[in-house]
């Protein structure tokens, strides 16, 4: 069997630069929130494949669901012969969101995928194209995604000029001195100087910003946005493809505003590590493409339905939302301790909703340490832990355990941690 240095040398050959890696091990085999190496080596996983993995690596009924598909047909295109599970899981989807009025689902297969339908559905339903979204937000990787995303290294960097039609508003955090006035103040000045309301489709907006830090969007925001978007004909679209599906201790992390967005975007946990994503909408916005103006060869997969609905099933007989507030007072206990302590690096912002939790390593003047926070994650790895950063400054450090995780290795994990985390 080859070794990760050996697997590290032939990707370097075989495959570009631009796919980043956050560790140095290739995996072998994994269960519920460990992971085996090529070389044996056993990790806890706090990464979950970078939060698609609520459920657990290969839980037993996700498990047997895709079986089941998989023994009767594993794809004919939904559009060429559709099959009950797309419906049966928009069904399910419609009935949890959190949509004013009766709501349809399309589905897809990425996360970009779904935040691109979306801002397509918004286009047909106002007749217009404005898309207004925020500083730090990161919606995806492909073209219009990438324009969205409100973070030029290293997703706009060298790739070409922006998807016309896109703006950005300053997101509020203590962190960017910015407040939610200044937020709107930018808003006001957004709509003299560069594009009227009534030119504006959408907003788009993560509950919690994902790649941006963990950074959880202030109610008063969202409950604006709606006000805003009510008053002017536009859309409010909520991004919840790393938030949703329990991570935050509720389905959905607009649930906490609590407002009703018109469009939700949903991937990466929905599966259980089945690659499917979808927009869920009012009815009537959802109708508003033509026949073939929505669909994709593999979009609501046979074998990802049965994962997705199996996922669901987990989440309700499991009670994993609960699970998710649990493991979130656990961890965010600890996190305080390991704050006090005179023998670990600096911490603060100490912050999170449910299980979706992040804090900041700092130099001794209290900045930013990117430099660190990645010597953290190496170390962490060595000693056994997978974590990622993220952040508009990259010295965040983001805890994604399955919700499935036991006590004890949760616990275990956090040993590590604090391990890693020693000066």
């Amino acid at each position: 069997m080859p070794t990760n240095a050996d697997l590290i040398a032939r990707r370097n050959a075989a495959v570009p630069r631009g796919i980043g890696h956050a560790t140095t091990l290739y995996a072998a085999r994994a269960e519920n929130a460990e992971l085996w190496d090529v070389e044996g080596k056993r990790y806890i996983d706090c990464a979950g494949g970078i939060a698609v993995l609520n459920t657990g690596h290969r839980h037993p009924k996700v498990q047997a669901a895709i079986l089941e598909q998989l023994n009767a047909f594993t794809h004919t295109a939904f559009q060429v012969a559709p099959y009950e599970t797309y419906i049966k899981l928009a069904e399910k989807l419609n009935a949890l969101a959190p949509i004013d009025g009766p709501a349809k689902t399309a589905l897809f297969t990425t996360g970009a995928e779904a935040v691109e339908n979306a801002i397509k559905i918004a286009r047909a339903y106002t007749e217009r194209d404005g898309i207004i979204a925020f500083s730090g937000g990161f919606h995806g990787r492909t073209a219009l995604t990438s324009a969205l995303t409100g973070k030029v290294q290293p997703y706009k960097k060298d790739l070409g000029p922006p998807q016309a039609g896109v703006y950005h508003l300053p997101f509020p955090h203590d962190s960017f001195d910015v407040t939610v006035a200044d937020t709107l103040k930018s808003l006001d000045f957004l709509f003299r100087a560069d594009i009227d309301p009534t030119a504006v489709a959408a907003f788009i907006i993560e509950p919690v910003q994902g790649e941006g830090g963990f950074l959880i969007t202030p109610p008063e925001l969202l409950r604006a946005l709606r006000d805003i978007a009510d008053r002017h004909g536009i859309l409010l679209i909520v991004d919840e493809v790393q938030t949703g599906f329990g991570r935050t201790g509720k389905m959905f992390a607009i649930e906490y505003a609590p407002i009703k967005p018109d469009l939700i975007t949903i991937a990466k946990s929905l599966g259980g590590g089945y690659p499917i994503s979808g927009v869920i909408g009012r009815s009537e916005v959802m109708d508003a493409p033509l026949t073939g103006g929505l669909g994709g060869t593999y979009g609501g997969n046979p074998v990802a339905c049965a994962a997705a609905l199996a996922v669901l099933e987990v989440i309700d007989t499991e009670n994993l939302l609960d699970a998710a507030n649990r493991q979130g007072k656990t961890i965010l206990s600890r996190l305080d301790v390991l704050a006090q302590k005179n023998t670990s690096l600096p911490i603060r912002h100490i912050r999170g909703l449910g299980a979706m939790i992040a804090f900041d390593i700092v130099d001794a003047d209290g900045k930013p340490d990117a430099a660190t926070t990645k010597a953290v994650t190496t170390k962490a790895q060595d000693l056994g832990l997978i974590l990622l950063s993220c952040g508009v400054f990259g010295n965040t450090i983001r805890l994604l355990a399955p919700l499935t995780a036991s006590d004890a290795i949760l616990s275990e994990g956090l040993d590590i941690l604090e391990q890693a985390l020693k000066i």
